[in-house]
């Protein structure tokens, strides 16, 4: 069986169209991240958002000839490793990071033949086809990491403003349409002052000639003074929903367009039809949790969907959100309550209630309701609990059996499968009965909310240079990589999450059986897992 990819940054653009299965849903993010309009994709780790923008980012592409709508695909992921004295460091690097990527962009597509005067302005001053200067800059940020205390030179960095009039003349002088900004991995979830620069940034960066996209995690809330919630961009939570009909068709056919035509992993799903069909609703919607379960149980077998499902989510997806704590304790109470409440309560009780239902022939249930009013803090502690996939939102302004308002959430069915001594053998029946109609309802003064009533979490920043330090010196065990690509770095002595950064592909070439190709991917996919694991 060929090695599934569950993550996008180790997925070559040229294959990104060929493996997307589109939904209806997916469609219509996709048109509208093509449109001029402001969109914001918010969804916890690998349910999609960066797929979904690079399906849109390759689109594009292939329709510039005639739409002139120019695509520009930039990656936030290396924000976690910018550390310096600057106050607005955050602010100057993404300046600095998108002048540098529009330039790139527009050189693949050879407009830089008659070079645009106001190009100067995106470049950090004279145009060169050799030295790029602001990208220079921006490099020095994303390695500041390495000596915090050096000053970095911002002269050449353009505000705003000018950033906008550049862009207006450069597509007005090389005919383009427009320039699409799809900015992944844009607002980190734990740092409130790189969250309210960088939709500060989004609001102001908006223009006839300039469309911002971008991508964001549940509970990213700090959104600055400037930036209007309902007014400044389109939210779009991306959730696949399990109630479609076509909801399990359509996740076997991200699986099987990974699989080789010959794979053994193709037979099995077709031999083991009900405990694949187990593995898609355990993954509730994400894509990711189902590539990583049937990858570990590749013969999806009883015994094989047992264990991954107690694994994965009863203890590791629990645990990750545990350890989000060791490197924000300003967030602790709220992360730790958040665990205790779903693992205490809220998976025993929607256990209890579905083989009630089952012994009485009726519809189960997998979700909870909120009051609207709730303390800040359980809302709070709700958000850190969607970020890494143990709930998910599924409707606001949903009326309780009261007559109430609040929002419905949809909890992590591999979570809930969890709780039972053998999922393989008596989860199914409650995943095909699942109804919205039965919540499990928490009012505005439910007594599981007291010990949050009177918290006041630290929202403000941590000291990131010292969690750095920390993280850095890590083992590679922390991060999400193959048992393969973990043997390959120990061999050359590459231990540590900083060894990582730290090493060429020349070096990893000294492991064996490791060559220019296998070079590039190891190098690849340890670095996008240094990053995503950096960044929470």
């Amino acid at each position: 069986m060929s090695e599934l990819l569950f993550r996008t940054e180790d997925i070559p653009n040229e294959d990104i169209i060929d493996l997307f299965v589109e939904t209806s849903q997916d469609r219509d993010v996709i048109e509208k991240l093509k449109s001029i309009t402001p969109i914001m994709l918010v969804g916890s780790r690998g349910v999609g958002k960066s797929f979904l923008m690079k399906v849109a980012d390759e689109e594009m592409h292939r329709e510039f000839q005639h739409a002139g709508v120019l695509p520009v695909y930039i990656t936030f992921t290396k924000s976690s490793l910018i550390h310096t004295n600057d106050k607005q460091q955050f602010t100057h690097w993404m300046l600095a990071l998108i002048c540098s990527k529009i330039i790139r962009q527009l050189r693949r597509k050879g407009l830089l033949a008659n070079v645009p005067q106001s190009i100067n302005v995106l470049s950090g001053g004279t145009y060169n086809d050799d030295i790029l200067k602001i990208e220079e800059v921006a490099k020095r940020y994303e390695e500041s990491w390495r000596n915090p205390t050096d000053n970095i030179e911002t002269a050449d960095i353009p505000n705003v403003d000018n950033l906008k009039d550049a862009i207006q003349e450069i597509c007005e002088d090389l005919g383009l349409k427009r320039v699409n900004l799809l900015i992944d991995e844009a607002a980190h979830i734990f740092r409130p002052e790189q969250q309210r620069q960088f939709f500060t940034l989004f609001r102001d960066m908006r223009s006839p000639y300039i469309s911002c996209n971008a991508a964001v995690y549940p509970g990213a809330t700090s959104y600055g003074e400037v930036f209007q919630y309902s007014q400044d961009a389109t939210f779009i939570n991306i959730n696949r929903d399990i109630l479609s009909s076509e909801y399990i068709d359509k996740m076997r056919d991200i699986v099987e367009k990974q699989a080789d035509s010959d794979s053994k992993l193709l037979t099995e799903i077709s031999r083991n039809k009900n405990n694949f069909e187990l593995l898609c609703y355990a993954a509730s919607g994400n894509p990711r949790f189902l590539l990583k379960t049937v990858g570990r149980a590749p013969k999806l077998s009883s015994s094989q969907i047992n264990e991954v499902i107690r694994e994965f989510y009863k203890v590791e997806l629990l645990a990750e959100h545990t350890y989000l704590s060791e490197k924000y304790p300003g967030q602790k109470g709220l992360i730790d309550w958040g665990r205790s409440f779903i693992e205490g309560f809220v998976l025993p009780e929607l256990q209890k209630k579905n083989n009630n239902y089952l012994t009485s022939d009726k519809q189960t249930s997998c979700f909870i309701w909120i009051h609207k009013d709730i303390p800040q803090t359980v809302k709070e502690a709700l958000r850190l609990l969607e970020y890494t996939g143990v709930i998910q939102e599924h409707g606001k302004g949903i009326k309780s059996s009261m007559s109430e308002v609040g929002t419905r959430y949809l909890v992590n069915l591999g979570c809930l499968f969890g709780q039972e001594a053998s999922p393989a053998s008596s989860s199914l029946p409650v995943a095909r009965s699942i109804t919205p109609k039965k919540m499990t309802e928490f009012g505005m003064s439910n007594q599981h909310f007291s010990p949050l009533v009177d918290q006041i979490p630290n929202f403000v920043e941590n000291d990131t240079s010292e969690i750095l330090e920390g993280e850095l010196n890590k083992t590679i065990d922390v991060l999400d990589l193959t048992d393969w690509i973990k043997d390959t770095l120990r061999g050359i002595d590459i231990n540590t999450v900083r060894d990582i950064l730290n090493a060429t592909e020349a070096y990893l070439k000294k492991a064996y059986y490791v060559g220019d190709k296998r070079a590039r991917l190891v190098k690849s996919a340890a670095i996008a897992s240094v990053y995503e694991y950096l960044n929470g």
